[in-house]
């Protein structure tokens, strides 16, 4: 379920640091809940997903469609990523978070893990359009166990990466994120 931005917002993480360049983009709810040890099985989980293997046809194709007109279009060469276009977010990190694990690496998705403590996760991603971030946040509930949400902090590069990241709302809207919701869900 899509969430206020304050729900993200209002919370203390870490994130909010080095991403104050960053628009935020997206807040979810995500299907689960657990303890605290159940936190870092769920960063695997997301590590490891990969859609053009999604139970949904239309993310398929959709992943398919993006990642054939990024390689005509040169949006997502070795020049355009993180460390190469982009600094990675991990030379902003404070020496706790440094020292902190990274995370796990990503199996399809070009995500690279930033860090991975107690109740946050975050991954960054980059290519010709923007600069973005996944973040996944513990948040407690009343029972004394958690919840999970998901923030997505982009930073557009140009008209283009603005341009890109409007036409591309309404299908992470209204198929990939909901999609994504019941793949989580089911696993």
């Amino acid at each position: 379920m899509r969430l206020p931005d304050s729900a993200h917002t209002s919370q203390p993480w870490r994130i909010h640091e080095l991403t104050r360049d960053f628009g935020l983009e997206d807040v979810w709810q995500m299907p689960v809940s657990g303890g605290p040890d159940d936190f870092p099985a769920l960063v695997q989980g997301l590590a490891s997903a990969d859609p053009s293997q999604s139970s949904s046809v239309a993310v398929r194709t959709l992943f398919a469609i993006r990642w054939r007109i990024g390689a005509l279009l040169g949006w997502d060469g070795a020049d355009s990523g993180v460390g190469s276009r982009v600094p990675t977010l991990r030379d902003r990190l404070p020496v706790d978070l440094r020292n902190a694990p990274t995370g796990p690496d990503f199996v399809a998705l070009p995500f690279s893990s930033v860090y991975l403590i107690e109740d946050e996760f975050a991954a960054e991603i980059a290519n010709r359009t923007m600069h973005g971030v996944m973040h996944i946040g513990r948040v407690p509930d009343a029972t004394g166990e958690f919840r999970a949400q998901m923030a997505v902090l982009v930073k557009p590069n140009g008209l283009l990466g603005s341009g890109y990241m409007a036409a591309i709302r309404p299908f992470r809207h209204l198929l990939v994120y909901p999609a994504m919701m019941r793949g989580i869900e089911r696993s």
